[in-house]
C-alpha cells in the first residue's frame, strides 16, 4: 500500500473493504474528513479516490450526506475504466510506458462519426506501449478530440497515462466498447515483440462526456498476459 499514490491508498482501502463485505449495499461509508485524517491526505485526494470508485459503480455519493456502498446487483455488466499504471502497481508490479507516437493529424473517413469531427479537422493521435515488469503488456492506439482535451499533447506520458489525464479533465464518462480475440497488426506485433499469428485480446473503446466524444482507443494485449476479472452480485 505504501508504494501507491496517496489517493490510490484510500481507493484500495475502500475497494478492499467493499470486496469483503465490510460495507454492504446502502451502508454509509467513512466521511471525507475521517478518511483524510486516517490517511493523512487532503480532502481533494479523498474525493478523487471516491470519484473513481463512483465511476466504477462501487459507491454512490449524496450531496451533503456522504458516500454509500452501491447496490452491486443494480450495476450493469461493464468493463471498468482503470488507469493502467494504478492497476499494475496495485498488484505489486512495476509500470513503465514508452511513447511511440504523439502528433496532430487530419480526421479521416470513419473517424469523423466516432469523434464528431468533420473530415480534415485536427485530431490528436498517440500510440503508447505499456510494460509490466519490463514485459510489453499493452499497445495503446488512441485518438483524442481536441475540443474535449485541448491540452492533451502537452502531457509527459512517461509520467501520466492518457486515461489518468482524461479522467481528470472529464471525470464522468459514458463508454461504449467491443472486445474480440484476434491477431495483431504487423505494427502491433512488432511493438509487443510477438508474432503476427499470436492470439490477442483487443478492446476498442469510445468514451463521451455530456454527449461530447472524448476519445477512441484500441487496446491490444497478448492473450497469454491478459486476464479479465470482475465481480457480479445477483
Amino acid at each position: 500500500m505504501q508504494k501507491l499514490a496517496p489517493y490510490a491508498r484510500v481507493k484500495e482501502f475502500l475497494r478492499s473493504g467493499l470486496s469483503v463485505g465490510q460495507w454492504k449495499s446502502g451502508d454509509l461509508m467513512p466521511s471525507d474528513s475521517a478518511l483524510g485524517l486516517q490517511f493523512g491526505v487532503s480532502r481533494m485526494t479523498v474525493i478523487r479516490a471516491l470519484r473513481e470508485l463512483q465511476t466504477e459503480g462501487l459507491v454512490r455519493r449524496a450531496a451533503g450526506i456522504g458516500t454509500y456502498a452501491a447496490d452491486l446487483g443494480s450495476v450493469p455488466p461493464m468493463l471498468p475504466i482503470r488507469d493502467r499504471h494504478e492497476e499494475i502497481v496495485a498488484r505489486g508490479g512495476e509500470h513503465r510506458s514508452r511513447l511511440v507516437l504523439a502528433t496532430v493529424e487530419p480526421v479521416f473517413p470513419g473517424l469523423e462519426t466516432q469523434l464528431g469531427l468533420a473530415i480534415g479537422k485536427p485530431v490528436f493521435h498517440t500510440q503508447i506501449l505499456h510494460y509490466e515488469n519490463e514485459v510489453p503488456l499493452q499497445f495503446e492506439d488512441r485518438y483524442v478530440n481536441p475540443i474535449s482535451a485541448p491540452d492533451y499533447l502537452k502531457n509527459d506520458f512517461s509520467k501520466i497515462t492518457p486515461t489518468n489525464y482524461l479522467l481528470r479533465v472529464a471525470p464522468k464518462w459514458e463508454a461504449q466498447y467491443t472486445v474480440e480475440a484476434t491477431v495483431p497488426t504487423q505494427q502491433e506485433a512488432q511493438q509487443l515483440g510477438i508474432a503476427v499469428s499470436t492470439p490477442c485480446l483487443v478492446i476498442v473503446r469510445r468514451t463521451m462526456h455530456q454527449n461530447i466524444p472524448i476519445t477512441l482507443v484500441r487496446l491490444v494485449h497478448p492473450g497469454a498476459s491478459f486476464r479479465l476479472s470482475g465481480r457480479f452480485k445477483p
